[in-house]
């Protein structure tokens, strides 16, 4: 009779859990984590938050008023600028009424379009000397919640997208300029006004009731 030795089962080895691949996003969380560790699932959370959170931050940065949309005109020889959410439309200037006892910037009244509007020369009301005769045959018509009026230019160059982190400060040469009426300046040096705070002068709204 033969005996046959049973076999014995070899014990199993226990399991260890395999190390996951670490995004590198979660590097730069300042989260310690090696190879021998698993993110438990609280961290995990924690770290989808934090990378949703600063997502939504970018996307918001991105979404602000980086940039603005300006109306290019000249005057004088001279390039500015005015945000075009302040302007309602450009038109000829056909004729105008001077009116009496009004500041010389004070060009006159025009009828546009039915509406009786006051028309003022910035070189005028920035006290910046003249250079000759110009064509002045352009009124952009400005306005917000308070006032509306027409601004002469020569000539319409167009619309521009431009950074507001590339607008530098007042520049030397623009001395004459209050600071307070400026947006700032472009690399090619066009001038980009602050319509709003130009219309809420003291000067134009006395005089616009004035006119009034």
């Amino acid at each position: 009779m033969t005996s046959s030795r049973a076999k014995k089962s070899k014990p199993e080895k226990p399991s260890v859990p395999r190390s996951k691949k670490i995004p590198s996003g979660i590097k730069d969380a300042k989260i310690p984590l090696n190879n021998e560790m698993e993110i438990n699932p609280r961290t995990k959370q924690l770290l989808k938050e934090r990378a949703r959170a600063l997502a939504e931050e970018q996307i918001d940065k991105d979404e602000k008023l980086e940039y603005i949309e300006v109306v290019e005109f000249v005057l004088s020889w001279e390039h500015y600028g005015m945000d075009s959410s302040f302007i309602r439309e450009v038109h000829p200037l056909k004729e105008f009424t001077p009116v009496p006892c009004t500041p010389d910037f004070v060009v006159g009244i025009s009828n546009i379009r039915g509406q009786i509007l006051s028309i003022i020369d910035i070189k005028k009301f920035f006290g910046l000397p003249e250079k000759g005769l110009t064509d002045l045959n352009r009124v952009i018509i400005v306005e917000t919640p308070r006032m509306e009026l027409g601004i002469l230019a020569d000539r319409i160059n167009g619309i521009r997208r431009i950074r507001i982190q590339d607008l530098q400060s007042q520049l030397p040469t623009l001395t004459g300029i209050r600071a307070d009426y400026l947006r700032g300046v472009t690399g090619d040096r066009m001038v980009v006004l602050d319509v709003e705070k130009i219309l809420n002068d003291s000067k134009i709204i006395i005089h616009e009731e004035v006119d009034v």
